[in-house]
């Protein structure tokens, strides 16, 4: 059984997902294309809709996370978390490869989901892009002006995708982006676009542009019907600068790759490692973009996917490697 004071490579999960994409996963992973396979759901502890089990992470040993973390809660996340978050981490980390466009959806806000759900947490998101392809990457990220309720329902029940697509403010994005979206807001990633992905972790999405992607309406809405689902959505225009930050050129041991306003869900920097660098305690998920290493005992590569419990201490990272570092927010970011 492995440790929990250390941390600890993760494999591959690849719960199935009803769009294209993952040769980019597999690229990063020196790996073979998995089937239906355009998200890698990284120490996760939150199953699909719906679903008993699937998207749950296993550790090497064959233990759900989740389970683990139950076990030994203060190991894994600190005494601090404990006290406000329980067993829970407040973090879901993905790998995500966008094959074609999604559609236009969004999420609810911890309000929504405690009030419909009975879960604590909505799905507040933040993109951090690590590749693209394709001559016009671009993602959507809320409306450009503000829309009306009535409008927005003659859309989603008109399935009018050209109306909603146009809606939104089209953002071109490049490796070293970092999107946050906050829940309500109304959005879609385009094809060719390849993201680390932190989220609170949930899987509630009200999909607004179900046609030619969901089997049916009833997938688009979590069983609250349209009429209720859509009272979640962000009608206000967004201005897309308080939501993006551009990071390419930034250098430095650890960049900060989030705007502010991204703080009181999670947190996500990339560390430029050569030679040794010593991370605070913490849980944290790393994703290898570049090199090679290690963390405390676990060998580093581009590709990895690494859990680190808080009990590992003041871990060590040495060698000649950049990670995207993910991790939940400050206790004491709540409420800001």
């Amino acid at each position: 059984m492995s440790s929990d004071n250390e941390p600890v490579a993760l494999p591959a999960n690849q719960p199935r997902q009803f769009y294209r994409g993952g040769p980019a996963i597999a690229a990063l992973r020196d790996a073979d294309v998995a089937e239906n396979g355009p998200e890698d759901w990284v120490a996760s502890i939150t199953t699909q809709f719906g679903a008993e089990e699937a998207g749950l992470s296993r550790l090497p040993d064959g233990r759900l996370l989740r389970d683990a973390v139950t076990a030994d809660p203060v190991a894994w996340l600190g005494p601090e978390h404990v006290a406000e978050f329980g067993a829970d981490t407040a973090l879901l980390v993905k790998l995500l490869d966008a094959g074609q466009r999604l559609p236009v959806h969004c999420h609810p806000s911890n309000d929504f989901a405690a009030r419909h759900f009975g879960c604590r947490h909505g799905k507040t998101e933040a993109w951090v892009v690590i590749g693209t392809s394709g001559p016009e990457p671009t993602v959507y990220l809320g409306f450009r002006e503000d829309v009306s309720p009535e409008v927005v329902a003659g859309w989603v029940s008109g399935q009018d995708s050209a109306a909603m697509l146009a809606a939104l403010n089209p953002v071109r994005v490049s490796p070293g982006d970092a999107v946050f979206v906050p829940a309500g807001v109304p959005h879609a990633i385009g094809e060719g676009v390849f993201i680390v992905e932190l989220q609170q972790p949930t899987d509630f999405s009200i999909t607004l542009e179900w046609q030619g992607f969901l089997a049916g309406p009833e997938a688009g809405h979590l069983g609250l019907g349209y009429d209720r689902a859509l009272a979640c959505v962000e009608r206000r225009a967004q201005a897309v600068d308080d939501l993006v930050r551009r990071t390419r050129a930034l250098t430095g041991e650890s960049v900060d790759l989030l705007v502010p306003g991204a703080a009181p869900f999670f947190r996500a920097d990339r560390l430029h490692v050569s030679g040794t660098a010593a991370l605070e305690p913490s849980f944290a998920v790393l994703v290898v973009l570049e090199g090679a290493g290690t963390i405390g005992p676990v060998a580093l590569r581009r590709g990895s996917t690494v859990v680190v419990p808080h009990a590992a201490g003041e871990v060590v990272v040495t060698g000649d490697v950049v990670a995207v570092r993910c991790r939940p927010p400050r206790v004491s970011s709540l409420g800001s």
